[in-house]
C-alpha cells in the first residue's frame, strides 16, 4: 500500500512511553498514492473493546456486495501494555451492535459472562421526607402518552406516592414492566425465545476484557489484520498529519488513516499531534476508582439490572455477571484518600470480600478538544471518558464509528467532515455530562460533606442549569435538549420525578387534567405489564438456557462504562 510521505518525523517520544515531540525531516511524496484520492486502508492503534469493535464494524460496514474488503483494516497492539480491562455494562443499543457484528447471543453470553440488563437502580442518592434511603429505577423506555399527553403530567398530578420516596418506582411501574422483572430476579423474554428478541428493551452486563477477545477473533474472521508491536515514534507529513509510525519491530507503518485506540494515553491524538484535553472536573468531582471481583451470594437470584449505592464520598456500582458481581467504588480525592475509600468499600461489602483487595483506578473525565484531528480519529478512552454512571462507554465507541461511516474522508480530509464529527461527538459528551451532573446536582443528603457540595458549591453547565429553571414549571421536552442521543426528554422525566423535583408541584402539562383518564389507564395497564411479568423465567434459568453447555470463562475485573 502507498501513501504520500513528507517532511516531518515528530517522535511521540524517545521510548515506549510516548509523550514529547522531536526532530523534523525530509520524506518525499509518491505521486502515485496522490493520484488515487480514495482511502484504502485504516490503521488502528490499540485494541481493547475500542479498536476490535471499530476494526469490526468498519470491516463489515465496507465489505463489498461480493464478500470481498472494501476497506483494509489494521489494529496495532502493544503486547506488552495490558488493556485496562474496565466497561461491564452497556445500553439497550448494545443488541443492535451484537447483529451488526455478526455475534450470536449465544455466543455472547457463553464467552463473555454476560446477564441481561433491564435497568439502572439507584440507592441512598437521596432520602425521603423521614430521611429514610430512596431507591428507584432507571428503565430503558419513556412514558407514553395517554390522551395525548405525556404520562409524567398524569403523575405529577395524581400519582399515590408522587409525594413521597416511591415516586421514581411507581412511576417506571405505571407503564413498563421493567420494575416487576427486577424485583422478582425475571429475565426478558421466555426461554427458547429468539435471539434478540424480549418483551421490554434491555442491555447486557459483559466481561469486558472477554468481550475485547471475541471482537477481535470476530474481527480477524472478517479480514483484519493484526500486528502485535509497539508504536515508539510517530512521523508527520507538511501538513502536521500522520505519515506513518514506527513499529519497534516491525518498522515504518505507513497511515493514511489512523485511529487512536490506545486508551488514557491517547498515544497520537494528544501525545503526538498535542490535541488539549477538556476537563469536566469543574462539575464532576470524582476522579479515583477502586475495582473488585466479589462471588455472587446466590447465583441464582442473578439481578438483571446494574446497581448503583450512594456512600459518603461518591458511590459504589454494582453488575452482576452470569460468573460473578463486578463492583467498585466511585469517589473523590478532595474527600477521601485511596486508604479511606478502600475501607469504606469494604465496609460497605463485607464478608463478600474478605482477602481481596480493591485495584486502584484514576480518572480523568472530560474529553479531548477535538476528537478528529487532520488523519487521526480518538475513540474510547483515547477521545473522552466520563464517570460511568450511566454505563455509556461502548455506546460512545458505537455514535463515534457510525459517526465516522457517515462522514467518511478521502486523502483531501475535507475539514467541514472533520468540524461535523466534532461537532456530533463533543456535543454527545455533553450530554452525558449534563445527565450525570443532574444526578449529584439534585441529590438531598445533609450527612456528608461530600453530598452537601455536590449540591451546593459544584456548578453545574449552563445547558442544565438553564434547563432546570425551565423544569420547574414544565416537564422536560425533546425541544429542551441539545443532543438527545442517548438521554431522551422522558429519561430526564423519570429522574426529576424519583428525585422529588416535582413533590407537590403544579406544572403547565398538568393543571387541565382529569384524574378519572389516569385511573382508566392504571386499570387498563396495570393487569397486562403484570401477567407479562408472571410469565417470564427466572433471569438465572434464561441465561443458563442460553449458554447451554459453556463452561464459566475466567473473570477480568473491570467497571461499568468506560473501556480502552
Amino acid at each position: 500500500m502507498n501513501r504520500p510521505k513528507a517532511p516531518v518525523n515528530m517522535r511521540a517520544a524517545p521510548t515506549r512511553a510516548q509523550g514529547t515531540r522531536a526532530r523534523q525531516k525530509t520524506v518525499e511524496r509518491s505521486s502515485e498514492s496522490m493520484a488515487n484520492r480514495q482511502i484504502s486502508h485504516v490503521t488502528i492503534v490499540g485494541g481493547g473493546t475500542a479498536g476490535w469493535m471499530a476494526a469490526t464494524l468498519l470491516s463489515r460496514i465496507h465489505r463489498r456486495s461480493d464478500g470481498s474488503a472494501g476497506l483494509a483494516v489494521s489494529v496495532i497492539e502493544s503486547p506488552t501494555i495490558a488493556s485496562v480491562g474496565v466497561g461491564e455494562a452497556t445500553v439497550p443499543a448494545m443488541p443492535r451492535t451484537l447483529q451488526q457484528l455478526g455475534i450470536s447471543e449465544r455466543d455472547f453470553f457463553q464467552r463473555c459472562n454476560a446477564s441481561f440488563k433491564l435497568c439502572v437502580r439507584f440507592r441512598n442518592w437521596n432520602v425521603d421526607s423521614s430521611g429514610r434511603p430512596v431507591e428507584y429505577l432507571n428503565i430503558f423506555e419513556d412514558d407514553p402518552l395517554v390522551g395525548g399527553h405525556d404520562l409524567g403530567a398524569y403523575y405529577t398530578r395524581f400519582g399515590a406516592n408522587r409525594s413521597n420516596g416511591g415516586a421514581g418506582t411507581e412511576f417506571a411501574g405505571a407503564f413498563s414492566a421493567a420494575p416487576r422483572l427486577v424485583a422478582e430476579c425475571r429475565g426478558p423474554r421466555q426461554i427458547g425465545s429468539d435471539d434478540f428478541s424480549a418483551a421490554t428493551n434491555y442491555a447486557y452486563h459483559l466481561d469486558a476484557v472477554a468481550f475485547a477477545g471475541l471482537l477481535k477473533e470476530t474481527a480477524e474472521a472478517n479480514g483484519v489484520v493484526h500486528i502485535a508491536d509497539d508504536v515508539v515514534d510517530v512521523e508527520l507529513d507538511e501538513r502536521g498529519f500522520v505519515a506513518a509510525l514506527e513499529l519497534e519491530r516491525g518498522g515504518r507503518h505507513a497511515v493514511e488513516l489512523v485511529i487512536d485506540c490506545t486508551g488514557f494515553r491517547s498515544l497520537v491524538l494528544q501525545k503526538a499531534l498535542g490535541e488539549p484535553f477538556d476537563s469536566y472536573g469543574d462539575y464532576l468531582m470524582n476522579d479515583r476508582a477502586l475495582a473488585i471481583q466479589i462471588p455472587h451470594r446466590d447465583v441464582t437470584r442473578l439481578d438483571p439490572c446494574t446497581g448503583s449505592t450512594a456512600l459518603g464520598a461518591g458511590w459504589v456500582w454494582n453488575v452482576p455477571l452470569y460468573s460473578r458481581i463486578g463492583t467498585g467504588y466511585v469517589f473523590s480525592s478532595k474527600f477521601r484518600s485511596d486508604e479511606q475509600a478502600r475501607d469504606e468499600f469494604m465496609a460497605h461489602l463485607g464478608p463478600a470480600a474478605d482477602g481481596l483487595e480493591p485495584r486502584v483506578i484514576p480518572l480523568r473525565i472530560g474529553h479531548a478538544r477535538r476528537s478528529w484531528v487532520k488523519n487521526c480519529i480518538g475513540m474510547g478512552l483515547s477521545s473522552g471518558f466520563i464517570e460511568p454512571l450511566e454505563s455509556t462507554a461502548i455506546y460512545s465507541i458505537e455514535m463515534a464509528i457510525r459517526w465516522l461511516y457517515s462522514y467518511f474522508p478521502d486523502l483531501d480530509f475535507n475539514p467541514a467532515l472533520a468540524d461535523r464529527y466534532n461537532s456530533l461527538i463533543n456535543g454527545f459528551y455533553d450530554e452525558l455530562r449534563d445527565f450525570i451532573a443532574l444526578h449529584f446536582h439534585l441529590n438531598n443528603r445533609t450527612d456528608s460533606d461530600y453530598w452537601i457540595a455536590a449540591r451546593e458549591e459544584i456548578p453545574i453547565p449552563d445547558s442544565l442549569r438553564e434547563n432546570l429553571a425551565v423544569w420547574q414549571s414544565n416537564l422536560p421536552r425533546p425541544y429542551d435538549l441539545q443532543s438527545d442521543h442517548l438521554f431522551s426528554h422522558g429519561v430526564y422525566t423519570l429522574v426529576l420525578i424519583a428525585k422529588g423535583f416535582y413533590r407537590d408541584r403544579k406544572v403547565a402539562q398538568n393543571l387541565s387534567l382529569e384524574e378519572a383518564t389516569w385511573n382508566d389507564y392504571l386499570r387498563q395497564s396495570q393487569e397486562p405489564l403484570g401477567a407479562l411479568a408472571d410469565h417470564m423465567p427466572s433471569h438465572y434459568d434464561l441465561v443458563t438456557s442460553i449458554r447451554g453447555d459453556a463452561p464459566i470463562q475466567a473473570p477480568s475485573i473491570g467497571m461499568p462504562g468506560a473501556l480502552v
